[in-house]
This record gives structure tokens, C-alpha cells and sequence, in this order.
């Protein structure tokens, strides 16, 4: 919906005269459309930007797994949210793995993966009760969450760090971290995962975070930058 210069003037109680002008200039630019003396946001571009967002996750997030897996030497993973389950889009393991088979498409319980308490690391609690509300927390590993309650007392630990930790609570014997991803909204969209065995994995927890999180900043520099700018890779 469209609203004129005038009306926009009263709301932000700005001058109706630049209103207008700066109306004009971003007409110009697309930013918005005019319609007889009313304007409206080109939601085109927002829906472009979303299109350009997906298009990276694959291309840079790949990328950024090959530098964790170099940082690393485990098995790396980007996972999105999709309802109250994880999804790996794309992944990248070290050679001599013994993954079999590919785990892009599968999809997991977001409330015992390190790539779910990522993803739900910005949202409230009341956002993350929502999504979870449906969820029948059944166990997967020793340490999988009993509950909501569990799940939310886990992810505060997230949004302290900055990064989760996952200790077989998704299946036993696994341990992981994960640092999420924020578009150009400043909304986390994705999470860079590092998973492997709880031996290996925990002892090198330093090492495995700080990788995440390096590579989920450079990751989330493409996605904010604009079409055609180039970026280095992430440096240790």
C-alpha cells in the first residue's frame, strides 16, 4: 500500500517539500514506485535481494566450508531452518571421511542440533516457543533437551557465546558447534557447522569455534555486499 508526501510528512513530522524530494531520488533509484501522488516500496528489489541471499549461501558458503575444513580437519556443514527441523544445504568433509553418503536435503530436529540453537539464537524465547510448539522432544542422544524449558536454557548459553555447542545431544558419541549467519536484514538466515567425534571434536572446542565464527563473519560480508563486489577470503 501507497501513501503520499503529505502523509508521510504528518507521520514523520519532516517537511512536507523534502519529503518529496527525497521521494524523487529514490524513485530514480527504484527504491520506490509512484503512483499518481502516492509512493510505495519496490518490493521487487527486498524479493531480489532474498534471491541473491539464496544464490550465496551455495556459492560462498561453500567457500567458507572449504576454509573451515582447511582450519579444521572435520567434516563442515551450512544448515538453514525450515519449520521446527534443520536442513543442510551444502557441505564439505575432509579426505579420508567416513561419511557415507550426502547429508545435503536431510533434515534434523532443530531442538538437538548445534545448527538449530544457531539459527534460533536471535529469536525470543516466546519466537522460539512458537516454532518449537508442535515439537515432540524425543530423545535422539544422552544429552538430547527433555523440553522446551531444557532446549531454552541450552540456547541462552548460545546467545551468550555467540556460537552453540552441541554435546551428544543429537546422537551418541557426536559433538559440534555452530556460529550463524546473518543476511543483509541483519537476520540469522543460516549456521556454518563444524561436527565430528566428541574425542576429537571437544578438546580442539577453541579451535573448531573460532572457525565458525570467522568464516560465518566472512560469510555474512557476501551477503551483505552488493552485486559484484568482490571479498577475500576470511584470514586466521
Amino acid at each position: 500500500l501507497g501513501t503520499s508526501p503529505a502523509g508521510l510528512s504528518k507521520h514523520m513530522g519532516r517537511d512536507r517539500s523534502q519529503i518529496s524530494r527525497s521521494l524523487a531520488v529514490m524513485a530514480e533509484e527504484g527504491y520506490v514506485l509512484r503512483a499518481s501522488r502516492n509512493a510505495s516500496l519496490n518490493w521487487r528489489l527486498y524479493a531480489d535481494a532474498q534471491e541473491l541471499t539464496a544464490h550465496r549461501l551455495r556459492t560462498d558458503g561453500q567457500t567458507a566450508l572449504e576454509g573451515m575444513v582447511e582450519d579444521t580437519g572435520e567434516s563442515c556443514y551450512l544448515g538453514v531452518l525450515i519449520g521446527d527441523t534443520t536442513v543442510t544445504i551444502a557441505e564439505r568433509v575432509p579426505p579420508g571421511s567416513n561419511q557415507v553418503g550426502s547429508l545435503i536435503g536431510r533434515p534434523y530436529p532443530a531442538y538437538c542440533s548445534d545448527c538449530g540453537q544457531a539459527l534460533l539464537s536471535d529469536a525470543d524465547d516466546a519466537e522460539v516457543a512458537a516454532v518449537l510448539a508442535r515439537t515432540d522432544f524425543a530423545p535422539h542422544g544422552p544429552n538430547t533437551p527433555a523440553d522446551l524449558d531444557d532446549f531454552l536454557r541450552r540456547l541462552e548459553g548460545t546467545r551468550r557465546r555467540g556460537y552453540s555447542i552441541v554435546d551428544e545431544e543429537a546422537e551418541p558419541g557426536l559433538y559440534s558447534v555452530a556460529a550463524p549467519v546473518r543476511d543483509f536484514r541483519g537476520e540469522v538466515v543460516s549456521a556454518l557447522q563444524v561436527v565430528g567425534p566428541k574425542a576429537r571434536i571437544a578438546p580442539m572446542l577453541e579451535t573448531c569455534a573460532g572457525a565458525a565464527l570467522r568464516w560465518a563473519r566472512w560469510l555474512e560480508g557476501c551477503l551483505q555486499a552488493p552485486p559484484g563486489a568482490a571479498s577475500g577470503p576470511a584470514r586466521a
